[in-house]
């Protein structure tokens, strides 16, 4: 235990990875400061740069913008009614009217230390959930692999479950867009119609940055001015809302929990967890006429909650080489470009690398915490920034990210083309994430299908011969099963109700 933490501080000491911890955080705090900005667009448009990177510090400057996106987003929502990343829509419901109280400092402290405290419990999750994940993942075949893939699958599209077929549509488009270019077990070539510049397949970073960032900056050149937040927020309130939160310790625990479990389901994470939590503390409060009026302990539930997924995300990649969300997706881009192969012999093979990611995120909060202390009264001004501004800076550093990757014009077409679909996704309410997971685990289960196959000799049984492919094979029947069930009596009962 001592060695691996030894082994982590000597990764973490290196400037690379201490500008990285630095950069990241800041960023993550404008993104989220900055109405209508997204971590998803934010950690695409640095995903080319990260790549450029050492694996830790391109990881944690990822990280950076990610975690750091969820503190930021408080601002906003508490001082201006506008959530600044979607994830903080229920901040607004207490912290916006304990601002309007007089109390701005004291609401956005307890945010703070709020998302402080789920952060660094979601840590110490992902500390001893990963290993225990991958000692499970030992066990894994082919077959139980394939059979993890389609449960995450249907985990994924069910998450989508306000627009199942939409969410199938962009699944299936990923999965096929994964097959062209080259397949490497019989060198043939697929859906390239002789085009030397589709041999290599559709890149992830340029779909990444076309549907999470561009696609974003075309919705940010129609917005209007945000409102002003407010000039002078005072000084009152600032420490005794960081230690607010321990008052409220049975929501912590609860809302902690629930941010950790929904983290390890793909498709779900902070936005489950969120109002779960909140439903949960109004229920159990002593005093839940208080809720959408000013309550701290609202306040505590939601930014708990959101924080308790950030670390957990990641024990799926770790363990399994599976990706949670969109923004693991892209970590996930990180980790193949060095060679480092997510997975149990993650953690035999890169002691050392994984110490320090542990090590990197508890910093990454603390820097986090302190940035916002120090600097609240300078970040909120940006809440006031001209959103068109912000969307024609995305627009040109996607496009230099993009093309400065490889130095392809295709990479830069790709983008430009996955914007405009992605624009056209999101006017239309449909999920762009399926369409990423069916880019990463498209090749992923076709390759363990085929492997699974080659063993059996061709029988498709061995995924029910074999109890943990079977395990994870009913799971997501039963998944599916239960939502079509929910989902027909709910017609049912609407059908009746009219």
């Amino acid at each position: 235990m001592i060695d691996s933490i030894l082994l982590g501080f000597s990764e973490i000491a290196h400037w690379q990875v201490i500008l990285a911890l630095f950069i990241g955080a800041i960023a993550g705090i404008l993104v989220g400061a900055v109405p209508g900005m997204e971590p998803a667009g934010a950690m695409a448009i640095a995903l080319p740069f990260s790549l450029t990177m050492d694996p830790l510090p391109g990881i944690i400057l990822l990280l950076g913008c990610y975690g750091g996106a969820w503190y930021g987003g408080a601002i906003p929502a508490i001082l201006i009614r506008v959530p600044g990343t979607p994830v903080n829509v229920l901040t607004t419901y207490d912290g916006y009217p304990l601002a309007k109280k007089g109390q701005p400092m004291r609401a956005l402290s307890l945010a703070y230390s709020s998302s402080f405290v789920g952060g660094i419990i979601s840590i110490v999750a992902l500390i001893f959930l990963a290993p225990v994940m991958a000692q499970v993942a030992e066990r894994f075949g082919p077959p139980e692999y394939a059979m993890v893939m389609v449960l995450a699958t249907v985990s994924v599209i069910l998450a989508h479950h306000h627009n199942i077929p939409g969410a199938i549509l962009t699944f299936g488009i990923g999965a096929f867009l994964a097959t062209v270019g080259f397949e490497s077990p019989h060198n043939t070539l697929r859906y390239t119609f002789d085009q030397t510049w589709l041999v290599g397949g559709v890149p992830m970073v340029p779909m990444v940055i076309g549907l999470f960032a561009m696609s974003q900056a075309f919705v940010l050149l129609e917005t209007k001015t945000s409102p002003p937040a407010p000039a002078d927020l005072g000084a009152t309130g600032r420490f005794h809302g960081l230690l607010e939160v321990f008052k409220y310790r049975a929501t912590v625990i609860r809302s902690s929990a629930l941010g950790v479990v929904m983290g390890l389901l793909p498709g779900v994470g902070e936005f489950g967890a969120q109002f779960l939590s909140y439903s949960l503390a109004r229920r159990f409060s002593k005093k839940p006429e208080e809720f959408g009026k000013g309550s701290p302990e609202g306040l505590v539930a939601s930014e708990v909650s959101i924080s308790a997924c950030t670390s957990t995300v990641l024990v799926p990649l770790l363990a399994l080489g599976i990706p949670a969300d969109p923004l693991m997706a892209m970590l996930l881009a990180v980790f193949m470009i060095h060679n480092i192969i997510p997975g149990p012999q993650l953690f035999a093979e890169h002691a050392d690398f994984i110490s320090g990611l542990y090590i990197s995120l508890f910093i990454l909060n603390i820097f986090v915490v302190v940035l916002l202390l120090a600097f609240t009264k300078q970040v909120v001004r940006l809440s006031s920034i001209t959103p068109r501004a912000i969307g024609a800076a995305i627009l040109v550093l996607g496009f230099i990210g993009t093309y400065t990757q490889n130095f392809r014009v295709s990479d830069a077409l790709f983008t430009l083309v996955f914007a405009i679909l992605g624009r056209f996704m999101l006017k239309n309410g449909i999920p762009a994430f399926p369409m990423v997971v069916g880019l990463v685990l498209g090749p992923m289960l076709e390759q363990r299908l085929k492997q699974s196959m080659s063993i059996s000799g061709g029988d498709p049984t061995i995924f029910l011969t074999r109890p943990l492919a079977a395990t994870f094979l009913v799971f997501a029947i039963v998944a599916v099963t239960a939502f079509a069930w929910s989902h027909y009596y709910e017609r049912k009962n609407l059908n009746e109700a009219g």
